[in-house]
Order: C-alpha cells, then sequence, then structure tokens
C-alpha cells in the first residue's frame, strides 16, 4: 500500500511510500515556484533570495517568509510524520563546510543555482539554464566519483 493511516496515542499518522512522498514534494516545489513568479513575478532561486537577504535588498519580506518556509518544513514533516526526512548528514562538519561553500562559489560563478536554473528556468525554456543544469549534473557525477572511490569516503 502506497499510503497508510495509522493512528498512535490518538494521533493520526500518514505514512507515504518513499516514490510518492518524493513526487509530492516535487509538486509543491514546482507550486511554490509557480506561485511565487505569478504573484511576485520573482524566480524561486535559493541563491538568490538568500544573496538579497544578506545585501539587504529592499524586498525583504518575501524574502523571509521563503527562507523560513524552508526551515519550517522539516520540523513539520517530524512533527506529522515523526521523522523529517533528513537523516544524520552523510559526512564530517567540516567536509560539509567545505562543499557548501565550493556550491556558494559555484552559483555565483554561474549566476544561480539549481532550483533557479534546474526548475525554474527549465520551465522556461531558457537555453542558459539548459547549459548550466547539464554542468552542475555533470559536476555532481564527477564529484561523487572523485569523493567516494578516489578519496574513499563513505556515504549514506
Amino acid at each position: 500500500m502506497y499510503i497508510r493511516i495509522i493512528e498512535y496515542m490518538n494521533v493520526w499518522i500518514v505514512t507515504m511510500h518513499p516514490w510518492l512522498l518524493s513526487a509530492l514534494g516535487g509538486i509543491l516545489i514546482g507550486l511554490s515556484a509557480v506561485l511565487l513568479m505569478g504573484s511576485l513575478g520573482r524566480i524561486a532561486g535559493i541563491s538568490g533570495i538568500a544573496s538579497g537577504l544578506v545585501t539587504g535588498a529592499g524586498d525583504r519580506g518575501w524574502r523571509i517568509a521563503f527562507v523560513v518556509g524552508l526551515v519550517a518544513a522539516p520540523w513539520l514533516l517530524q512533527w506529522l510524520r515523526g521523522d523529517s526526512g533528513i537523516g544524520a548528514p552523510p559526512m564530517s562538519w567540516p567536509w560539509m563546510a567545505g562543499a557548501g561553500l565550493l556550491v556558494g562559489f559555484g552559483t555565483r560563478l554561474g549566476g544561480g543555482c539549481t532550483s533557479g536554473h534546474g526548475v525554474c528556468g527549465m520551465a522556461r525554456l531558457s537555453p542558459r539554464s539548459l547549459l548550466a543544469t547539464l554542468v552542475f549534473m555533470l559536476m555532481g557525477v564527477v564529484t561523487v566519483f572523485v569523493v567516494r572511490h578516489l578519496l574513499g569516503v563513505v556515504g549514506p
């Protein structure tokens, strides 16, 4: 069964098959991108949204709400399911900090991030976003190969 509703200590808990939960997550990401574009004319690129918060852009209200929603979603999932779906970090914090800095550098170099190019740009059939998304995916494959096979770091 793909969806189960169980009662535990007078609380109804909904459990879903992982592929269904992933599909629902994708639908919600697409819906949020469409709503942001339709209501404010803005692209739901996380690097641009976060950059606007740091640089003090004049339209901070919706940016704060978007980031709060990103942070609150796993907490809501934890409350509803009993599991946030995030799990333990696959690597040590120094590795993750270094990876985060490289991703930040890459988003500045590429003029956007995976959400801006991969979700919003691809939906608008942007050639620039198509190329950026192909580069993101290729670099992801190369990074996994290097980290797991050449450096011997075991991931999840």
